[in-house]
Protein backbone atom coordinates (compact mmCIF):
# COMPACT_ATOMS: atom_id res chain seq x y z
CA UNK A 1 0.00 0.00 0.00
CA UNK A 2 1.15 3.59 -0.47
CA UNK A 3 1.78 5.07 2.77
CA UNK A 4 0.89 8.82 3.72
CA UNK A 5 4.11 10.53 3.77
CA UNK A 6 5.76 9.03 1.03
CA UNK A 7 7.08 11.63 -0.80
CA UNK A 8 7.99 13.64 2.11
CA UNK A 9 11.30 14.47 2.62
CA UNK A 10 12.62 15.01 6.03
CA UNK A 11 15.68 16.32 6.96
CA UNK A 12 16.78 15.42 10.75
CA UNK A 13 19.61 17.53 12.37
CA UNK A 14 19.15 15.95 15.84
CA UNK A 15 20.62 14.07 18.61
CA UNK A 16 19.97 11.81 21.07
CA UNK A 17 16.36 10.85 21.31
CA UNK A 18 13.35 13.59 21.03
CA UNK A 19 14.26 14.69 17.61
CA UNK A 20 15.90 11.31 16.57
CA UNK A 21 12.60 9.62 17.50
CA UNK A 22 9.93 12.39 15.98
CA UNK A 23 11.71 11.50 12.64
CA UNK A 24 11.81 7.76 13.27
CA UNK A 25 7.44 8.24 13.58
CA UNK A 26 7.22 10.13 10.31
CA UNK A 27 9.70 7.60 8.57
CA UNK A 28 7.53 4.50 9.84
CA UNK A 29 4.81 6.55 7.35
CA UNK A 30 6.93 6.71 4.21
CA UNK A 31 8.66 9.88 4.76
CA UNK A 32 12.21 9.68 3.17
CA UNK A 33 14.35 10.95 6.49
CA UNK A 34 17.49 11.78 5.81
CA UNK A 35 19.62 11.98 8.70
CA UNK A 36 22.32 14.48 8.80
CA UNK A 37 25.66 14.16 11.44
CA UNK A 38 28.61 15.75 12.14
CA UNK A 39 31.40 13.43 10.35
CA UNK A 40 34.10 13.24 13.52
CA UNK A 41 30.84 13.06 16.19
CA UNK A 42 27.92 11.20 15.53
CA UNK A 43 25.09 10.98 17.26
CA UNK A 44 25.59 10.13 20.65
CA UNK A 45 22.72 7.66 21.01
CA UNK A 46 24.98 5.50 18.61
CA UNK A 47 26.91 4.85 21.62
CA UNK A 48 24.06 4.43 24.28
CA UNK A 49 23.07 1.46 26.37
CA UNK A 50 23.85 -2.13 25.64
CA UNK A 51 25.79 -2.82 22.60
CA UNK A 52 26.30 -6.13 20.55
CA UNK A 53 29.94 -6.67 18.65
CA UNK A 54 30.29 -2.96 19.10
CA UNK A 55 27.02 -1.80 17.60
CA UNK A 56 24.82 0.52 19.93
CA UNK A 57 21.44 -1.51 19.57
CA UNK A 58 19.75 1.83 20.63
CA UNK A 59 20.48 3.30 17.49
CA UNK A 60 18.94 0.11 15.33
CA UNK A 61 15.29 1.77 16.81
CA UNK A 62 15.98 5.95 16.62
CA UNK A 63 17.77 5.26 13.54
CA UNK A 64 15.26 3.03 11.50
CA UNK A 65 13.77 3.91 7.97
CA UNK A 66 16.65 6.99 7.58
CA UNK A 67 19.33 7.39 5.28
CA UNK A 68 22.28 8.43 6.71
CA UNK A 69 25.01 11.50 5.39
CA UNK A 70 28.00 13.29 6.99
CA UNK A 71 28.10 17.14 6.88
CA UNK A 72 29.56 19.57 8.94
CA UNK A 73 26.85 22.19 8.83
CA UNK A 74 29.19 24.74 10.76
CA UNK A 75 31.74 25.17 7.88
CA UNK A 76 30.41 27.78 5.28
CA UNK A 77 30.65 24.72 2.76
CA UNK A 78 28.57 22.54 4.78
CA UNK A 79 25.90 25.45 5.15
CA UNK A 80 25.91 25.72 1.64
CA UNK A 81 25.31 22.03 1.09
CA UNK A 82 22.41 22.02 3.74
CA UNK A 83 20.36 25.23 1.60
CA UNK A 84 20.52 22.56 -1.37
CA UNK A 85 19.49 19.97 0.57
CA UNK A 86 16.62 21.73 2.13
CA UNK A 87 15.57 23.43 -0.96
CA UNK A 88 14.38 20.11 -2.06
CA UNK A 89 12.62 18.80 0.97
CA UNK A 90 9.80 19.10 3.11
CA UNK A 91 11.00 19.36 6.71
CA UNK A 92 13.64 20.29 8.72
CA UNK A 93 13.97 18.78 12.58
CA UNK A 94 16.49 20.50 14.66
CA UNK A 95 17.82 20.64 18.16
CA UNK A 96 20.93 22.69 18.20
CA UNK A 97 21.00 25.10 21.21
CA UNK A 98 18.83 28.34 20.61
CA UNK A 99 20.70 30.92 18.55
CA UNK A 100 23.57 27.87 16.71
CA UNK A 101 21.85 27.77 13.05
CA UNK A 102 21.71 31.56 13.60
CA UNK A 103 25.00 31.97 14.20
CA UNK A 104 26.36 29.89 11.49
CA UNK A 105 24.38 31.40 8.64
CA UNK A 106 21.85 28.97 8.71
CA UNK A 107 18.93 30.08 10.42
CA UNK A 108 15.27 29.60 9.79
CA UNK A 109 15.01 32.85 7.36
CA UNK A 110 17.94 31.95 5.27
CA UNK A 111 16.79 28.21 4.97
CA UNK A 112 13.07 29.31 4.33
CA UNK A 113 14.94 31.64 1.50
CA UNK A 114 16.04 28.48 -0.25
CA UNK A 115 12.94 27.07 0.16
CA UNK A 116 9.30 28.61 1.30
CA UNK A 117 7.91 25.66 1.85
CA UNK A 118 10.27 23.85 4.25
CA UNK A 119 8.67 23.25 7.43
CA UNK A 120 11.25 23.75 10.39
CA UNK A 121 10.69 21.87 13.87
CA UNK A 122 13.06 23.53 16.10
CA UNK A 123 13.29 20.77 19.82
CA UNK A 124 14.93 22.46 23.22
CA UNK A 125 14.86 22.49 26.14
CA UNK A 126 13.86 24.88 27.51
CA UNK A 127 12.18 26.72 23.48
CA UNK A 128 13.52 29.42 21.29
CA UNK A 129 12.73 32.69 23.89
CA UNK A 130 12.51 32.84 27.31
CA UNK A 131 15.56 33.22 30.29
CA UNK A 132 16.33 29.77 29.66
CA UNK A 133 16.63 29.37 26.37
CA UNK A 134 20.12 29.08 25.91
CA UNK A 135 20.79 26.57 29.13
CA UNK A 136 21.47 22.37 27.79
CA UNK A 137 18.41 21.31 28.29
CA UNK A 138 17.80 17.12 28.11
CA UNK A 139 14.37 14.69 29.20
CA UNK A 140 15.39 14.23 32.51
CA UNK A 141 15.39 18.24 33.28
CA UNK A 142 11.66 18.01 32.00
CA UNK A 143 10.85 15.63 34.20
CA UNK A 144 12.17 17.22 36.97
CA UNK A 145 10.61 20.66 36.50
CA UNK A 146 7.16 19.74 34.28
CA UNK A 147 5.43 18.32 38.02
CA UNK A 148 6.19 14.92 36.97
CA UNK A 149 8.90 13.94 39.39
CA UNK A 150 7.29 15.81 42.15
CA UNK A 151 4.19 13.46 41.59
CA UNK A 152 5.74 10.28 41.29
CA UNK A 153 7.33 8.02 44.10
CA UNK A 154 6.70 7.04 47.70
CA UNK A 155 4.82 9.69 49.96
CA UNK A 156 7.82 9.07 52.14
CA UNK A 157 10.49 8.76 49.30
CA UNK A 158 12.54 11.23 46.94
CA UNK A 159 10.71 12.64 43.50
CA UNK A 160 11.59 9.54 41.21
CA UNK A 161 12.37 10.10 37.81
CA UNK A 162 11.88 7.18 34.86
CA UNK A 163 14.25 4.94 34.12
CA UNK A 164 13.87 6.16 30.23
CA UNK A 165 13.75 9.19 27.91
CA UNK A 166 9.92 9.75 28.72
CA UNK A 167 9.84 13.59 28.30
CA UNK A 168 12.01 12.56 25.08
CA UNK A 169 9.52 10.80 23.96
CA UNK A 170 6.70 12.72 24.52
CA UNK A 171 8.05 15.27 22.88
CA UNK A 172 8.84 13.27 20.01
CA UNK A 173 5.14 12.60 19.65
CA UNK A 174 4.44 15.67 20.04
CA UNK A 175 6.41 17.10 17.53
CA UNK A 176 5.29 14.64 14.97
CA UNK A 177 1.86 15.58 15.78
CA UNK A 178 3.09 19.59 15.09
CA UNK A 179 5.01 18.43 11.54
CA UNK A 180 1.78 16.62 10.19
CA UNK A 181 0.03 20.04 11.71
CA UNK A 182 2.06 22.22 9.57
CA UNK A 183 2.20 20.00 6.41
CA UNK A 184 -1.56 20.36 6.25
CA UNK A 185 -1.81 23.90 6.83
CA UNK A 186 0.77 24.27 4.20
CA UNK A 187 -1.46 22.81 1.79
CA UNK A 188 -3.93 25.89 2.43
CA UNK A 189 -1.29 28.80 2.82
CA UNK A 190 1.46 27.56 0.34
CA UNK A 191 4.03 27.91 3.13
CA UNK A 192 5.89 26.37 5.94
CA UNK A 193 6.14 27.06 9.52
CA UNK A 194 8.68 27.41 12.36
CA UNK A 195 7.59 24.69 14.92
CA UNK A 196 8.82 25.70 18.26
CA UNK A 197 9.16 22.70 20.63
CA UNK A 198 10.48 23.31 24.48
CA UNK A 199 10.91 19.37 25.70
CA UNK A 200 9.33 20.87 29.41
CA UNK A 201 5.99 21.74 28.10
CA UNK A 202 4.59 17.99 26.24
CA UNK A 203 5.34 16.11 29.54
CA UNK A 204 3.21 18.94 31.28
CA UNK A 205 0.58 18.62 28.86
CA UNK A 206 -0.06 14.32 29.78
CA UNK A 207 -0.32 15.05 33.59
CA UNK A 208 -3.77 16.30 34.25
CA UNK A 209 -5.03 18.96 35.15
CA UNK A 210 -2.58 19.45 38.10
CA UNK A 211 -2.18 23.46 37.10
CA UNK A 212 -6.15 24.34 37.55
CA UNK A 213 -6.08 22.06 40.35
CA UNK A 214 -3.75 24.86 41.97
CA UNK A 215 -5.41 27.77 40.10
CA UNK A 216 -8.94 27.02 41.44
CA UNK A 217 -8.42 25.22 44.79
CA UNK A 218 -4.90 25.63 45.82
CA UNK A 219 -3.81 22.46 45.33
CA UNK A 220 -0.79 20.68 44.75
CA UNK A 221 -0.44 16.97 44.15
CA UNK A 222 1.30 14.59 46.60
CA UNK A 223 3.56 11.38 45.89
CA UNK A 224 1.04 8.83 46.41
CA UNK A 225 3.16 5.85 44.91
CA UNK A 226 1.12 3.72 42.87
CA UNK A 227 -2.14 4.42 45.07
CA UNK A 228 -4.52 7.54 43.57
CA UNK A 229 -6.72 10.05 45.38
CA UNK A 230 -9.24 9.21 43.29
CA UNK A 231 -10.38 5.77 43.75
CA UNK A 232 -9.08 2.65 45.39
CA UNK A 233 -7.92 0.13 45.73
CA UNK A 234 -5.12 0.73 43.00
CA UNK A 235 -2.20 -0.59 43.42
CA UNK A 236 0.55 -3.66 42.57
CA UNK A 237 0.33 -6.83 44.29
CA UNK A 238 2.91 -9.59 45.03
CA UNK A 239 1.53 -12.88 44.13
CA UNK A 240 2.52 -16.49 45.73
CA UNK A 241 4.98 -17.12 43.27
CA UNK A 242 6.96 -13.37 43.81
CA UNK A 243 5.01 -12.01 40.93
CA UNK A 244 3.26 -8.75 40.54
CA UNK A 245 -0.26 -7.97 39.46
CA UNK A 246 -1.81 -4.30 38.56
CA UNK A 247 -5.36 -3.56 39.74
CA UNK A 248 -7.49 -0.64 38.97
CA UNK A 249 -11.02 0.16 40.13
CA UNK A 250 -12.25 3.48 38.84
CA UNK A 251 -15.04 2.67 38.15
CA UNK A 252 -17.47 1.77 41.35
CA UNK A 253 -19.10 -1.39 39.52
CA UNK A 254 -15.50 -3.01 39.33
CA UNK A 255 -14.42 -1.41 43.01
CA UNK A 256 -17.45 -3.72 44.09
CA UNK A 257 -16.54 -6.95 41.70
CA UNK A 258 -12.99 -6.92 43.26
CA UNK A 259 -14.02 -6.74 46.93
CA UNK A 260 -16.27 -9.82 46.34
CA UNK A 261 -14.14 -11.47 45.02
CA UNK A 262 -11.60 -11.09 47.52
CA UNK A 263 -14.28 -12.61 50.17
CA UNK A 264 -15.29 -8.74 51.88
CA UNK A 265 -18.15 -8.13 50.32
CA UNK A 266 -18.78 -6.42 53.94
CA UNK A 267 -16.82 -3.32 52.74
CA UNK A 268 -18.92 -2.80 49.78
CA UNK A 269 -21.68 -2.51 52.23
CA UNK A 270 -20.04 0.47 54.06
CA UNK A 271 -21.02 3.86 53.18
CA UNK A 272 -17.81 5.89 52.05
CA UNK A 273 -17.63 2.76 49.62
CA UNK A 274 -19.86 4.54 46.86
CA UNK A 275 -17.27 7.25 45.81
CA UNK A 276 -13.81 7.15 44.42
CA UNK A 277 -12.62 9.97 47.28
CA UNK A 278 -14.32 7.76 49.46
CA UNK A 279 -12.66 4.53 48.96
CA UNK A 280 -9.82 6.45 48.17
CA UNK A 281 -9.63 7.52 52.02
CA UNK A 282 -9.77 3.94 53.06
CA UNK A 283 -7.35 2.73 50.99
CA UNK A 284 -5.13 1.16 53.33
CA UNK A 285 -7.92 -1.32 54.31
CA UNK A 286 -8.83 -2.23 51.12
CA UNK A 287 -5.50 -2.17 49.71
CA UNK A 288 -4.90 -4.92 52.72
CA UNK A 289 -8.21 -7.38 51.88
CA UNK A 290 -6.54 -7.28 47.90
CA UNK A 291 -3.10 -7.83 48.80
CA UNK A 292 -4.32 -10.54 51.33
CA UNK A 293 -6.17 -12.35 49.01
CA UNK A 294 -3.86 -12.07 45.59
CA UNK A 295 -0.59 -13.56 48.18
CA UNK A 296 -1.91 -16.79 48.51
CA UNK A 297 -2.43 -17.14 44.88
CA UNK A 298 -0.01 -17.95 41.84
CA UNK A 299 -0.34 -14.74 39.32
CA UNK A 300 -1.86 -16.81 36.33
CA UNK A 301 -4.72 -17.99 39.51
CA UNK A 302 -5.27 -13.95 40.28
CA UNK A 303 -5.34 -13.00 36.34
CA UNK A 304 -8.05 -15.74 35.77
CA UNK A 305 -9.74 -15.06 38.69
CA UNK A 306 -10.30 -11.54 37.99
CA UNK A 307 -10.72 -11.92 34.68
CA UNK A 308 -13.83 -14.45 35.10
CA UNK A 309 -15.34 -11.58 37.45
CA UNK A 310 -14.76 -9.17 35.10
CA UNK A 311 -12.53 -7.27 37.22
CA UNK A 312 -9.88 -4.93 35.58
CA UNK A 313 -6.34 -6.22 36.36
CA UNK A 314 -2.99 -6.98 34.48
CA UNK A 315 0.33 -8.71 34.85
CA UNK A 316 3.30 -6.60 35.81
CA UNK A 317 5.57 -7.59 32.88
CA UNK A 318 8.92 -7.27 32.22
CA UNK A 319 10.29 -7.23 28.00
CA UNK A 320 10.39 -11.20 28.60
CA UNK A 321 6.59 -11.59 29.46
CA UNK A 322 5.95 -8.66 26.22
CA UNK A 323 7.67 -10.62 23.98
CA UNK A 324 5.64 -13.91 25.26
CA UNK A 325 2.26 -12.70 25.40
CA UNK A 326 -0.17 -13.52 22.86
CA UNK A 327 -2.10 -9.98 23.02
CA UNK A 328 0.93 -8.53 22.19
CA UNK A 329 1.82 -11.27 19.36
CA UNK A 330 -2.13 -10.76 17.83
CA UNK A 331 -1.52 -6.89 17.45
CA UNK A 332 2.21 -7.32 15.65
CA UNK A 333 3.78 -4.76 18.49
CA UNK A 334 7.33 -5.98 18.14
CA UNK A 335 8.50 -7.13 15.03
CA UNK A 336 11.85 -8.45 13.38
CA UNK A 337 13.18 -5.55 11.48
CA UNK A 338 16.18 -6.42 8.25
CA UNK A 339 18.90 -5.51 9.43
CA UNK A 340 22.72 -5.11 7.68
CA UNK A 341 25.09 -5.92 10.86
CA UNK A 342 22.56 -8.49 12.46
CA UNK A 343 20.42 -10.07 9.71
CA UNK A 344 17.51 -8.72 11.37
CA UNK A 345 16.44 -7.22 14.94
CA UNK A 346 13.10 -6.94 16.64
CA UNK A 347 12.18 -4.02 18.19
CA UNK A 348 8.41 -2.11 19.08
CA UNK A 349 6.45 -2.19 15.50
CA UNK A 350 4.80 1.15 14.69
CA UNK A 351 2.39 2.38 17.84
CA UNK A 352 -1.67 1.93 15.52
CA UNK A 353 -2.24 0.42 12.87
CA UNK A 354 -3.99 2.06 9.67
CA UNK A 355 -6.49 0.32 7.73
CA UNK A 356 -5.80 1.79 4.61
CA UNK A 357 -2.40 2.98 4.58
CA UNK A 358 -0.34 1.50 7.18
CA UNK A 359 3.49 2.38 8.42
CA UNK A 360 5.95 -0.22 8.20
CA UNK A 361 9.72 -0.31 9.59
CA UNK A 362 11.65 -1.30 6.63
CA UNK A 363 15.11 -1.46 7.76
CA UNK A 364 16.94 -0.55 11.18
CA UNK A 365 19.82 1.94 11.60
CA UNK A 366 21.87 2.57 9.37
CA UNK A 367 25.84 3.00 9.71
CA UNK A 368 27.18 6.44 10.32
CA UNK A 369 27.26 8.38 6.67
CA UNK A 370 26.42 5.27 4.99
CA UNK A 371 23.94 6.91 2.31
CA UNK A 372 26.45 10.08 2.14
CA UNK A 373 27.30 9.51 -1.35
CA UNK A 374 23.90 8.49 -2.74
CA UNK A 375 22.53 11.74 -1.05
CA UNK A 376 25.39 13.85 -2.94
CA UNK A 377 24.91 12.40 -6.06
CA UNK A 378 21.18 12.87 -5.97
CA UNK A 379 21.78 16.76 -5.44
CA UNK A 380 23.78 17.14 -8.11
CA UNK A 381 27.40 16.95 -7.07
CA UNK A 382 30.20 15.31 -8.89
CA UNK A 383 32.56 12.44 -7.55
CA UNK A 384 35.01 15.24 -7.84
CA UNK A 385 33.36 17.72 -5.87
CA UNK A 386 32.16 15.22 -3.03
CA UNK A 387 36.29 14.28 -2.86
CA UNK A 388 37.38 17.80 -2.20
CA UNK A 389 34.43 17.80 0.22
CA UNK A 390 35.85 15.27 2.62
CA UNK A 391 39.56 16.16 1.89
CA UNK A 392 38.29 19.95 3.24
CA UNK A 393 36.77 17.58 6.15
CA UNK A 394 32.86 19.03 5.68
CA UNK A 395 31.63 15.35 4.92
Amino acid sequence: MNPPLNGVRVVELATLFAGPLATAFLGDFGADVVKVEHPDKPDPSRGHGPAKDGVGLWWKVLGRNKRTMTLNVSTPEGAAVLKRLVAGADVLVENFRPGTLERWGIGPDVLQEANPRLVIARISGFGQVGPYARRPGFGTLAEAMSGFAAATGEPDGPPTLPPFGLADSITALAAAYAVMLALHARQRTGTGQVVDLAIIEPIMAMLGPQITWYDQLGYVQPRRGNRSDNNAPRNTYRCADGRWVAVSTSALSIAERVLRLVGRPDLVEQPWFGTGAGRAAHADELDGAVAEWVATRDRDEVVAAFEAAEAAIAPVYDVRDVLADPQYAALETAVAVPDEDFGAVRMQNVPFRMSQTPGAIRHAGRAHGQDTVELFMELGYTEAEIDELREHGVI
